[in-house]
This record gives structure tokens, sequence and C-alpha cells, in this order.
């Protein structure tokens, strides 16, 4: 368990009330988007002027775990008893105006909520991924879209497939833990706000049954502007993790039909070796890019003519490289799916292909390189769309207005669904 307080004294320049802030957040063993996301927010609140106090948990701690802890460890998924303790104790001390979570699973838990209620101290929750509504974080199974468990009281079918780890008994686990939290009202009650990062889930999480006035939508944002490129273009670039689900096997299996479009990849995973024995069928067409720095990594974004982001079979709950790309001025051929549609605009930002289909991804390949004046376009479009959207600066006020919000909730009376929780947690 880490716990810091980072106190900042310079004036807020957009004239925002100044909060202090306690953020909260359980790290994977491997890191991800929602580290880096963690990450952005934490230093876009001291850039301006507010005070953040750390509370985070590693799940690297596990490997440590003797028997009685790994035993444990199913129950605290549900109610961590010693995180609790160590969060009053935080609160006292530090006094925040708001805590704002972001990952609770599994060395935190939701029973946090519980803590800061006791403390009279408002919750925000950023939903990263759809775990309340799938234990499996995905709503994918079996090579497809999977929503059976979905308004379930209790996600029977994700244990009865073994959906988490591939184990039917840490499905229960995870099952558990989110049929508890509904039965107690935690969801609904013991949470101010709720943090969104596109329109697409929001309405997913609203027709699950979170409180859609709860629901904020606020997207990502790129921490630090990399400038826009005016190059033509020399190839065409994927960035992300090489796995299936990220529509690695589509991509390769475009590119073998395409012969003049050269293709860089940078990204690590399951599916390396596959993406390796590509390169070396395609020779100079298929280019695998080693681990680089961010602004390395700008500069090969910007030399591309465009991004290929082919997720598909299941939901993505956002695309910080597509928003990258955005903002290096490169336009987004992505899968015509989910979230994917929500952030590349056909015709205007990007081109559109169907999920899982080779030869549709290579058809708008072939098309988007035989036109790059069009490209082009779309690439100062895309521009366009990072200043309206997805800057540090518009970020930084949408996260302000969530806090209000969440203050300004937390006022209201408390119901009597809330008031048995709160006597649970007591």
């Amino acid at each position: 368990m880490d716990t810091t307080s980072n106190s900042i004294t310079r004036p807020n320049r957009y004239d925002l009330p100044t909060v202090k802030v306690l953020l909260l957040h359980n790290r994977y063993q491997s890191p991800g988007g929602e580290d880096e996301v963690y990450s952005r927010e934490r230093q876009l609140l001291t850039d301006n002027g507010h005070e953040v106090v750390e509370y985070t948990r590693d799940n690297g701690e596990i490997r440590e775990y003797g028997i009685y802890n790994k035993v444990s460890l199913a129950f605290r998924t549900t109610w961590a008893v010693d995180t609790c303790r160590q969060l009053r104790s935080l609160l006292a001390r530090e006094k925040p105006d708001v805590a704002h979570f972001h990952n609770t699973f599994p060395l935190i838990s939701p029973a946090a909520y519980y803590a800061c209620s006791a403390m009279n101290v408002p919750v925000v929750q950023t939903l990263h991924n759809p775990r309340l509504l799938c234990p499996a974080a995905t709503l994918f199974r079996e090579g497809g879209i999977c929503e059976e468990c979905v308004g379930r009281r209790f996600a029977l079918p994700a244990v009865r497939h073994s959906c988490y780890q591939n184990s039917r008994v840490r499905s229960a686990v995870v099952a558990s833990m989110i049929s508890v939290h509904d039965w107690l009202g935690t969801w609904k009650e013991k949470v101010n706000a709720y943090v969104v990062s596109t329109e697409f889930y929001r309405q997913k999480f609203a027709a699950a049954g979170l409180p859609p006035e709860k629901i904020a939508l606020k997207p990502h944002f790129v921490d630090t502007d990399p400038g826009s490129t005016e190059q033509t273009g020399e190839y065409a670039v994927f960035v992300g993790r090489l796995a299936p689900e990220k529509g690695v096997p589509t991509l390769l299996a475009a590119w073998q039909k395409l012969r003049a479009v050269p293709l860089y990849i940078r990204g690590e995973g399951p599916l390396a070796e596959a993406a390796s024995i590509a390169q070396s069928r395609a020779g100079s067409r298929v280019n695998l890019v080693p681990r680089m720095s961010r602004s390395a990594l700008f500069d090969l974004i910007k030399a591309a003519s465009f991004l290929v982001w082919p997720s598909e079979g299941y939901y993505e709950t956002f695309g910080l490289v597509a928003i990258e790309a955005f903002a290096c001025g490169v336009p987004v051929i992505a899968s015509r799916l989910g979230v994917m549609q929500d952030i590349v605009h056909d015709g205007r930002t990007g081109l559109h292909f169907t999920p899982g289909d080779a030869d549709d991804l290579a058809r708008k390949v072939e098309w988007a390189w035989a036109h790059p004046d069009e490209m082009r376009v779309m690439g100062r479009n895309a521009r366009v769309e990072y200043e309206a959207k997805y800057t540090a600066e518009r970020n930084y006020k949408m996260l302000i207005g969530v806090y209000q919000q969440a203050i300004q909730e937390a006022r209201k009376p408390l119901t009597s669904h809330y008031r048995k929780a709160l006597r649970v947690g007591d």
C-alpha cells in the first residue's frame, strides 16, 4: 500500500474551484491503459494547483501472499477490511474534498466507498472497463461479443463458462462481488458520480441499471500536444497489444493481400510470434518496431499516412492511440464497432471497415493509399477533433465539473436502501 500527498501552491489558471483530491487505484501486474489514464489525470490535477493525495495498491503484492492470504483474497475482493482501516486513517488525516477511484479490483474493493461515506467524502468512480456488467470485464467470449451476464442479479453464465482467468471458482468470486454490492445498493447509492469515456458506454451502463444522472461523459485526453503533421505519409501503422481481440489476425491477413503498402507494427503480446512470421514472409512490407520513447512513438505516427485500429469481437472502452493519432493530424481506419464508431467518423476523420473482415480492411487500405489528398483532409479533420474534444485543457474543466457534481450529489438526503447498506458497512 502506498499513500502520498502532493501539495501544490500554483494558482488555478482557469479560475475554477481548487479541491483537495484523494486518488485511489489498484494497479494490475501488467501495466495498461488504466494506469496511463490514472497518471495523466494525477498530473493534470497537480499542474492546475490541486493538492493530490494518493492511495494505491499493486497486484504484485499477491505474489508474496502465503496460503492464508491467498484464500482470504476471495473474500477481500468483495470486502477488504485492511483497506477500509487504512483509508479511514488516511481520510481523517488528509480530509480531502473528494475521493476519485480508478480501479478497485481486487485489493481495494468496493468496501472502500464505505470508508469514504463514514467520513462524508464524496466518491467518484471511473469505469475503465465493463466489469460491473461482465466478470471478465471484456463482454467477449469464444471469439465474439457476449452479453449473457448483463442485467442479471448473479452472473451465472460467467461462472459456467469460466470467463475470468479460465476458472469457475475465480469467476464465481468476481460474480459474487458484483452481486453482493448490487444487493447492498453500493453501485447506486455509494458512488456519487461515475465517469465513462464514451457515449457508447454511458448508454450501456445506464441500460444495465446505473442511475443515468450519475454517469458523466468525459473522454480521455492527450496530455502533451505532439503537434500536427503535414507529411504525405510513408506507411500505415498499428500500435497496440498483439492479441486476437485487438484484431491482429485480421490485420496480418489483410497485409497478405496488400503489396504496395508498408506496415509498421509497434506492440507486444501473445501474437508477437505470429507478427514476426508475417514480417519474415512479407519482407519490407511488414516491419516490427521495438519499444521506444513516447516522443519517438509520436514521430512514428506522424510519418504514417494513417493508423489502423482493427479491434473486433469485443467492446473497446476507449482508444488512446486513436486520439493520439488525431493529435498528430493522422486519420484512423477502424472497425465499424462500438467505441470505434464513436471516436472515428467514417469519411471525416478516417474510414470504417467490417470487423474481422480482412478483405474489407484491405480494400479500405488500398483506397486510402490511392487517395492521399483525401486522407490529408481527414487528417486535418482529425486534428480539429482532437482540439475540440481531447486536449488536456478541456479535459481538466470536465474533470472539475465531475467533482462538483459528486459533491452536490453527496449533499442529497440518504435513501432507506442506502441506510441499510451503511449499517452493513459499519
